[in-house]
Order: C-alpha cells, then structure tokens, then sequence
C-alpha cells in the first residue's frame, strides 16, 4: 500500500514539474501551421483595424509598443511575448495566426472571441512592431 501511494505521489509531482516546465518553455505552433497564409498579407487597411484590435485586447499584457512589458503581464508566468523581438518576427503568419486561436495559459484563446478576419488583422498589425 505504501509503494502504491509512493508511486502515485511521485506520478504526480513528475507531472506537474513537466507541465510547469513545458508552459515556462518555448511556445512553438505546430508545422502544420506554418502551411496557413494570411489572407490580408499586404493589406493596409487590415493593418489599420489590426492597431484598433490590439488597443483594445492586446496593450494590457503586451504594452502599447509590443514589448510584453504591459502593466497586466509583469505578474504572468511565462511573460507575455515580446512582438519586436526577431524570433517572433522569424515566425510565418500562420505560426502567429495559430497561437491568436489556440492561446496557451495564461493567454486565452480567441478562437470565439475574435472573427477569423479579426485575428489575421491582428498578425498583420504585430508584423508593424518590429525593432
């Protein structure tokens, strides 16, 4: 009885140690989303409605210039991301676009909070705040 509760405890604790540290790694959007194009590329005034969209839903965490240095990101773990960075930049539209859907704690998804249109203004309007 005792090496069954030791196991399971130990199960556990292995499980949330994983976890912890997968959502603490690297924040990777799978191959098959690098394969999505962005249907607005080029777009301006996709663009345009992108900066209102991120005003509004994106500043809080992310910050004003895309720094991921808003007032409601400091206490977050992991960080909200840094959209000036060039391993964001490095990203396919689709790879951004994927992440805006799927959300990963502590960033929700917004698969049924934002239109499709919506997140793809917003990939486009990320893509402006490079360094």
């Amino acid at each position: 009885m005792k090496n069954t509760v030791l196991i399971i405890t130990s199960g556990l604790i292995l499980s949330l140690t994983l976890g912890v540290s997968q959502q603490n790694g690297e924040w990777k959007a799978p191959a098959s989303a690098d394969k999505i194009t962005n249907p607005f590329i080029g777009n301006t005034t996709a663009t345009v409605e992108g900066k209102k969209l991120y005003k509004q839903m994106c500043t809080v965490c992310h910050g004003n210039t895309g720094k991921g240095d808003g007032m409601g990101g400091m206490s977050l773990n992991p960080r909200p991301s840094n959209f000036t960075t060039e391993k964001f930049q490095s990203q396919t539209d689709g790879a951004i676009y994927w992440k805006l859907t799927e959300g990963r704690a502590p960033m929700a998804s917004y698969r049924n909070i934002l239109e499709e249109e919506q997140r793809w203004q917003l990939v486009n309007y990320m893509r402006t705040l490079k360094k």
